[in-house]
């Protein structure tokens, strides 16, 4: 398949605004969604569900604090979603090249952090100023450091890679293609496992236990797995509730007993 030059256009806005999403409303602040976009323009929806939905699974729980940066996955989706169309060669292949690049979106996303330190000062001296005009400017202004962090390196990808990527497949190894795809199913073991450190995996390992019989042995889909979480969730709030209103009832009579004694323990009239 060959890219067209709309969709390169609106895989780069895409970019552009994903970024500038997270940072600010946060309404498709996902791999998901950005992969399932990218699919509907590359005319691929299941490809793009099916790259965004395993980057995902690395992502989950992880978020980015204090101002630390974090591999930025959606970017990796829209790009891992273009080359699996593009190459044919499967989502796993896609993974392989997607993580790379959410990877090195770390390093871009640092330097936009730099860059937009100039605009910040701008805007601390045009406050000083009493020019708030001028200081809104320089925070719009900002914006475009974040988007073109991520919309360039797309733009760069996508329009050497229709040709550029498909020589390279041409020469590459069996074994690197191979080795990409074994990476592709081993990277999203890794973001469930982080995703496993950060929970109360111990409290809850025989609802983890169920789970994992559902789907390996019962081969459930995963509808029928997130139907069960839902299931065996609600038994346990349930549950906890009865028990907090058992507590606060006996609370409660506990206090009505000892309205009726003295200190001693003994029952007055």
């Amino acid at each position: 398949m060959t890219i067209q030059w709309w969709q390169i256009l609106l895989l780069t806005g895409l970019a552009f605004w994903a970024i500038i999403d997270q940072l600010t409303v946060a309404v498709l602040n996902n791999p998901l969604a950005i992969g399932m976009i990218s699919g509907i323009i590359m005319g691929d929806i299941p490809t793009g569900l099916a790259v965004g939905a395993t980057l995902q699974l690395m992502v989950l729980g992880v978020s980015t604090y204090g101002g630390a940066s974090m591999p930025d996955f959606m970017t990796g989706a829209i790009v891992g979603t273009v080359y699996a169309v593009i190459s044919g060669k499967g989502v796993q292949f896609a993974i392989g090249l997607a993580v790379p690049v959410g990877l090195l979106m770390v390093q871009l996303d640092v330097l936009a952090r730099f860059a937009n330190t100039i605009f910040q000062h701008r805007i601390d001296t045009f406050i000083k100023e009493n020019k708030p005009n001028a200081a809104a400017r320089n925070a719009l202004w900002g914006t475009f450091t974040w988007g073109f962090s991520r919309a360039l390196p797309v733009f760069i990808l996508l329009v050497v890679g229709n040709d550029v990527v498909k020589a390279i497949l041409r020469v590459i190894p069996a074994w690197l293609t191979d080795g990409l795809k074994v990476s592709g199913h081993i990277l999203p073991i890794v973001g469930i496992a982080i995703l496993l450190r950060y929970l109360p995996t111990k409290r809850f390992i025989s609802y983890l236990a169920i789970g994992f019989i559902a789907a390996a042995y019962l081969k459930m889909p995963m509808l029928g797995v997130a139907l069960l979480g839902t299931a065996l969730a609600y038994i346990h709030y349930t549950r906890e509730v009865e028990k907090l209103e058992m507590k606060q009832t006996n609370t409660e009579k506990q206090n009505e007993d000892e309205e009726y004694t003295n200190d001693e323990g003994e029952y007055e009239n």
